[in-house]
């Protein structure tokens, strides 16, 4: 079954950097695209990023010019480079798989310290 294992999460300074991993297994990874979305307390989980099968990239407003996502098809994992954090990136962050379906990480948490 698809499994995806978030790591790379923790504390953070403001202006500080953080790189997040997603392993994936139980499917052909190179062939769907991936994605980084994440939840701040009391607050709807939203997108951050999306990384097609074929290397386009997306971003939301909110990390453009800070965030990168890419991918490792040979390490079936997908990464999200996180620069110039900000308190408001403070957030449990979850890769998704889409597909029919998506498929959900069990997430990491990130704290931006001001």
């Amino acid at each position: 079954q698809v499994q995806l294992v978030e790591s790379g999460g923790g504390l953070a300074q403001a202006g500080g950097s953080l790189r997040l991993s997603c392993a994936a297994s139980g499917y052909i990874f190179r062939s769907v695209g991936m994605g980084w979305h994440r939840q701040a307390p009391g607050k709807q989980r939203e997108w951050v990023a999306t990384i097609t099968s074929g290397g386009s990239t997306n971003y939301a407003d909110s990390v453009t010019g800070r965030f990168i996502i890419s991918r490792d098809n040979a390490k079936k994992t997908v990464y999200l480079q996180m620069d110039k954090l900000k308190p408001e990136d403070t957030a449990v962050y979850y890769c998704a798989k889409y597909g029919s379906t998506t498929s959900w990480g069990q997430g990491t948490q990130v704290t931006v310290s001001s």
